[in-house]
Protein backbone atom coordinates (compact mmCIF):
# COMPACT_ATOMS: atom_id res chain seq x y z
CA UNK A 1 0.00 0.00 0.00
CA UNK A 2 0.86 3.83 -0.46
CA UNK A 3 0.43 4.26 2.82
CA UNK A 4 0.57 2.48 6.20
CA UNK A 5 -1.04 3.06 9.51
CA UNK A 6 0.64 1.16 12.66
CA UNK A 7 1.14 0.88 15.96
CA UNK A 8 4.69 1.92 17.54
CA UNK A 9 4.20 1.76 21.22
CA UNK A 10 2.07 4.72 22.63
CA UNK A 11 2.23 6.14 19.63
CA UNK A 12 0.32 5.58 16.39
CA UNK A 13 2.87 5.90 12.97
CA UNK A 14 1.85 6.79 9.21
CA UNK A 15 4.68 5.11 6.95
CA UNK A 16 4.31 7.01 3.15
CA UNK A 17 4.90 3.75 1.79
CA UNK A 18 6.49 3.98 -2.19
CA UNK A 19 10.01 4.78 -1.54
CA UNK A 20 10.76 4.10 -5.34
CA UNK A 21 8.33 7.36 -6.13
CA UNK A 22 10.16 9.17 -3.41
CA UNK A 23 6.59 9.36 -1.25
CA UNK A 24 5.31 11.50 -3.39
CA UNK A 25 1.70 12.55 -2.93
CA UNK A 26 -0.54 11.47 -5.60
CA UNK A 27 -4.46 12.83 -5.28
CA UNK A 28 -5.53 9.54 -3.81
CA UNK A 29 -2.74 9.14 -1.43
CA UNK A 30 -3.97 12.64 -0.09
CA UNK A 31 -7.16 11.26 0.62
CA UNK A 32 -6.23 8.62 2.49
CA UNK A 33 -3.87 10.46 4.40
CA UNK A 34 -6.69 11.93 5.69
CA UNK A 35 -8.52 8.77 6.63
CA UNK A 36 -5.45 7.29 8.10
CA UNK A 37 -5.75 10.83 10.38
CA UNK A 38 -9.30 10.10 11.40
CA UNK A 39 -8.33 6.53 12.27
CA UNK A 40 -5.67 7.91 14.44
CA UNK A 41 -8.20 10.10 16.06
CA UNK A 42 -10.17 7.26 17.44
CA UNK A 43 -7.26 5.04 19.00
CA UNK A 44 -5.70 6.04 22.45
CA UNK A 45 -1.83 7.04 20.79
CA UNK A 46 0.00 9.71 22.66
CA UNK A 47 1.05 11.31 19.16
CA UNK A 48 0.78 10.89 15.52
CA UNK A 49 4.30 10.61 13.42
CA UNK A 50 4.77 10.62 9.95
CA UNK A 51 7.77 8.97 7.98
CA UNK A 52 8.51 8.37 4.73
CA UNK A 53 9.37 4.47 3.91
CA UNK A 54 13.32 4.24 2.05
CA UNK A 55 16.32 6.47 3.21
CA UNK A 56 15.57 9.33 0.52
CA UNK A 57 12.26 11.42 0.84
CA UNK A 58 9.88 11.77 3.61
CA UNK A 59 7.83 13.27 0.57
CA UNK A 60 9.21 14.64 -2.66
CA UNK A 61 5.66 16.56 -3.36
CA UNK A 62 3.20 16.22 -6.26
CA UNK A 63 2.96 13.67 -8.79
CA UNK A 64 3.82 16.09 -11.82
CA UNK A 65 2.38 13.75 -14.20
CA UNK A 66 -1.14 14.26 -12.36
CA UNK A 67 -1.17 17.60 -12.96
CA UNK A 68 -1.05 17.93 -16.87
CA UNK A 69 -4.48 18.76 -18.53
CA UNK A 70 -6.56 19.55 -15.60
CA UNK A 71 -9.33 21.96 -15.52
CA UNK A 72 -9.25 25.35 -13.21
CA UNK A 73 -12.33 23.56 -11.70
CA UNK A 74 -10.55 20.56 -10.77
CA UNK A 75 -7.17 22.60 -9.51
CA UNK A 76 -9.86 24.58 -7.18
CA UNK A 77 -11.18 21.62 -6.01
CA UNK A 78 -8.23 19.84 -5.13
CA UNK A 79 -6.48 22.72 -3.39
CA UNK A 80 -9.80 22.73 -1.05
CA UNK A 81 -9.73 19.74 -0.30
CA UNK A 82 -5.65 18.88 0.20
CA UNK A 83 -6.14 22.42 2.58
CA UNK A 84 -8.73 20.74 4.55
CA UNK A 85 -7.36 17.28 4.98
CA UNK A 86 -3.57 18.77 5.95
CA UNK A 87 -6.14 21.00 8.84
CA UNK A 88 -6.98 17.91 10.39
CA UNK A 89 -3.52 18.27 12.03
CA UNK A 90 -4.78 21.05 13.61
CA UNK A 91 -7.90 20.04 15.42
CA UNK A 92 -6.30 16.81 16.16
CA UNK A 93 -6.36 15.85 20.25
CA UNK A 94 -2.94 14.73 19.94
CA UNK A 95 0.40 15.99 18.55
CA UNK A 96 1.83 15.24 15.28
CA UNK A 97 5.12 15.02 14.55
CA UNK A 98 6.99 14.58 10.62
CA UNK A 99 10.05 12.72 10.75
CA UNK A 100 12.01 14.47 7.63
CA UNK A 101 15.01 11.81 6.60
CA UNK A 102 15.81 13.50 3.21
CA UNK A 103 13.70 15.32 0.64
CA UNK A 104 10.31 17.17 1.76
CA UNK A 105 9.16 19.27 -1.14
CA UNK A 106 5.96 20.95 -2.41
CA UNK A 107 3.04 19.11 -0.89
CA UNK A 108 5.53 16.66 1.58
CA UNK A 109 6.79 19.83 3.04
CA UNK A 110 3.16 21.46 3.47
CA UNK A 111 2.40 17.76 5.10
CA UNK A 112 5.26 18.34 7.44
CA UNK A 113 4.55 22.27 7.98
CA UNK A 114 0.56 21.11 8.91
CA UNK A 115 2.48 18.93 11.97
CA UNK A 116 2.22 20.26 15.20
CA UNK A 117 6.35 19.73 15.23
CA UNK A 118 9.34 19.05 12.47
CA UNK A 119 12.09 16.58 13.20
CA UNK A 120 15.13 16.32 10.58
CA UNK A 121 17.99 14.20 9.76
CA UNK A 122 21.00 16.09 8.80
CA UNK A 123 20.58 14.35 4.72
CA UNK A 124 17.28 16.25 4.99
CA UNK A 125 16.54 18.74 2.43
CA UNK A 126 13.35 20.96 2.10
CA UNK A 127 11.51 23.29 -0.15
CA UNK A 128 8.36 24.29 -2.15
CA UNK A 129 9.87 24.59 -5.61
CA UNK A 130 6.30 24.98 -6.98
CA UNK A 131 7.06 28.56 -8.84
CA UNK A 132 9.29 26.58 -11.19
CA UNK A 133 6.11 24.70 -12.47
CA UNK A 134 4.54 28.13 -12.65
CA UNK A 135 2.18 27.40 -9.89
CA UNK A 136 2.62 28.45 -6.55
CA UNK A 137 1.87 26.08 -2.80
CA UNK A 138 -1.87 24.87 -2.95
CA UNK A 139 -1.91 22.86 0.33
CA UNK A 140 -1.13 25.96 3.25
CA UNK A 141 2.62 26.06 2.15
CA UNK A 142 1.59 29.84 1.57
CA UNK A 143 -0.07 30.20 5.01
CA UNK A 144 2.16 27.97 7.40
CA UNK A 145 5.69 29.04 5.64
CA UNK A 146 5.06 32.39 7.29
CA UNK A 147 4.41 31.78 10.65
CA UNK A 148 7.39 29.53 11.34
CA UNK A 149 10.46 31.47 9.19
CA UNK A 150 8.81 35.08 9.24
CA UNK A 151 6.99 36.40 6.20
CA UNK A 152 10.48 38.05 4.04
CA UNK A 153 11.61 34.98 4.12
CA UNK A 154 9.46 32.61 3.86
CA UNK A 155 8.71 34.97 0.42
CA UNK A 156 12.14 34.55 -0.64
CA UNK A 157 11.52 30.34 -0.04
CA UNK A 158 8.70 30.43 -1.91
CA UNK A 159 9.71 33.02 -4.69
CA UNK A 160 12.78 31.45 -5.55
CA UNK A 161 11.56 27.80 -4.77
CA UNK A 162 15.28 27.33 -3.56
CA UNK A 163 15.91 24.44 -1.22
CA UNK A 164 16.93 24.28 2.04
CA UNK A 165 19.47 22.29 3.83
CA UNK A 166 19.02 20.66 7.12
CA UNK A 167 21.04 22.78 9.17
CA UNK A 168 19.39 25.92 7.49
CA UNK A 169 16.43 24.65 8.62
CA UNK A 170 16.88 24.60 12.08
CA UNK A 171 18.52 28.18 12.11
CA UNK A 172 15.23 29.84 10.56
CA UNK A 173 13.26 27.78 12.46
CA UNK A 174 11.31 25.57 9.57
CA UNK A 175 12.47 22.83 11.80
CA UNK A 176 12.33 22.05 15.33
CA UNK A 177 15.54 19.62 16.13
CA UNK A 178 18.24 17.65 14.26
CA UNK A 179 18.31 14.09 15.26
CA UNK A 180 20.93 11.55 14.51
CA UNK A 181 20.81 7.71 14.18
CA UNK A 182 17.46 5.86 13.70
CA UNK A 183 15.07 8.74 12.55
CA UNK A 184 11.90 6.63 13.95
CA UNK A 185 13.75 6.09 17.57
CA UNK A 186 14.82 9.75 17.59
CA UNK A 187 11.26 10.99 16.67
CA UNK A 188 9.88 8.74 19.33
CA UNK A 189 12.30 10.33 21.69
CA UNK A 190 11.32 13.78 20.57
CA UNK A 191 7.58 12.70 21.21
CA UNK A 192 8.35 10.84 24.81
CA UNK A 193 9.41 14.41 26.52
CA UNK A 194 5.81 15.60 26.37
CA UNK A 195 3.83 12.85 25.64
CA UNK A 196 4.57 11.99 28.97
CA UNK A 197 2.46 15.27 30.38
CA UNK A 198 -1.54 14.79 30.43
CA UNK A 199 -2.83 14.70 27.13
CA UNK A 200 -6.01 17.18 27.75
CA UNK A 201 -3.17 20.09 29.22
CA UNK A 202 -1.15 19.64 26.15
CA UNK A 203 -4.40 19.69 23.88
CA UNK A 204 -5.08 23.15 25.58
CA UNK A 205 -1.57 24.37 24.98
CA UNK A 206 -1.51 23.76 21.55
CA UNK A 207 -4.83 25.82 21.66
CA UNK A 208 -3.52 28.67 23.35
CA UNK A 209 -0.51 28.84 20.98
CA UNK A 210 -2.43 28.72 17.86
CA UNK A 211 -5.10 31.15 18.95
CA UNK A 212 -2.51 33.67 19.30
CA UNK A 213 -1.63 33.67 16.15
CA UNK A 214 -5.35 34.73 15.15
CA UNK A 215 -5.88 37.46 17.48
CA UNK A 216 -4.45 40.85 19.21
CA UNK A 217 -3.14 40.48 22.39
CA UNK A 218 -5.69 41.13 24.93
CA UNK A 219 -8.48 38.80 23.35
CA UNK A 220 -5.19 35.59 23.16
CA UNK A 221 -4.81 36.75 27.26
CA UNK A 222 -8.06 36.05 28.11
CA UNK A 223 -8.10 32.53 25.89
CA UNK A 224 -5.32 32.19 27.86
CA UNK A 225 -7.18 32.56 30.96
CA UNK A 226 -9.33 30.37 30.38
CA UNK A 227 -7.82 27.47 28.98
CA UNK A 228 -5.55 27.78 32.20
CA UNK A 229 -8.71 27.44 34.41
CA UNK A 230 -9.73 24.77 32.93
CA UNK A 231 -6.39 22.93 33.44
CA UNK A 232 -6.60 23.86 37.04
CA UNK A 233 -9.42 21.96 37.25
CA UNK A 234 -8.26 18.86 36.10
CA UNK A 235 -7.10 15.69 38.50
CA UNK A 236 -4.25 15.85 36.37
CA UNK A 237 -3.71 19.42 38.06
CA UNK A 238 -3.54 18.19 41.54
CA UNK A 239 -1.65 15.21 40.65
CA UNK A 240 1.29 17.54 39.24
CA UNK A 241 1.10 19.59 42.29
CA UNK A 242 1.35 17.09 44.75
CA UNK A 243 3.89 15.53 43.11
CA UNK A 244 6.00 18.87 43.09
CA UNK A 245 5.50 19.57 47.05
CA UNK A 246 6.42 15.71 47.34
CA UNK A 247 9.61 15.84 45.74
CA UNK A 248 8.23 12.66 43.44
CA UNK A 249 7.59 11.67 39.90
CA UNK A 250 3.53 12.98 38.85
CA UNK A 251 1.70 10.14 37.43
CA UNK A 252 -0.78 11.85 35.18
CA UNK A 253 -3.70 9.89 34.01
CA UNK A 254 -5.12 12.74 31.41
CA UNK A 255 -8.37 13.27 33.54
Amino acid sequence: MAIDLTRQEEFALVTLNQPEALNALSFSLVQDIGRVIDQAAATDARALLFIGAGDKAFCAGANINELAGRSLAEEKTSAARGQAIFAKLDDLPIPSIAIINGYAFGGGLELAMACTFRIATAKAKMGLPEIKLGLIPGYGGTQRLPRLVGEARATELVMTGRTVEAEEAIRIGLVNRLVEGDPLEAGMGFAREFTCHSLPVLAWTREAVQRALDMPLHEGLKIEADLSTLAFQTEDSVEGTNAFLEKRKPEFRDG
